[in-house]
């Protein structure tokens, strides 16, 4: 069962460290047209730290726990 939900939790790990490289790139696109859409730069510079964060956090309960 441990070994399952571990497994589940790389997949979504490695998911979204995908989106986040994935917009990531946008990004940089972005940054070098100057037709680009600051709003639309910003949604997506939220939308990275909040991946970024979510992944932390899968990260952290992927860990074992070393106290126990």
């Amino acid at each position: 069962m441990q070994e399952n939900h571990t497994e589940e939790l790389q997949s979504r790990i490695e998911k979204l460290k995908t989106e986040h490289r994935d917009l990531d790139d946008v990004l940089k696109r972005l940054a070098v047209d100057p037709s680009s859409d600051e709003l639309q730069i910003r949604r997506l510079k939220k939308r990275k730290l909040q991946l970024k964060d979510s992944i932390v956090m899968l990260e952290n309960q992927a860990l074992p726990d070393l106290t126990a």
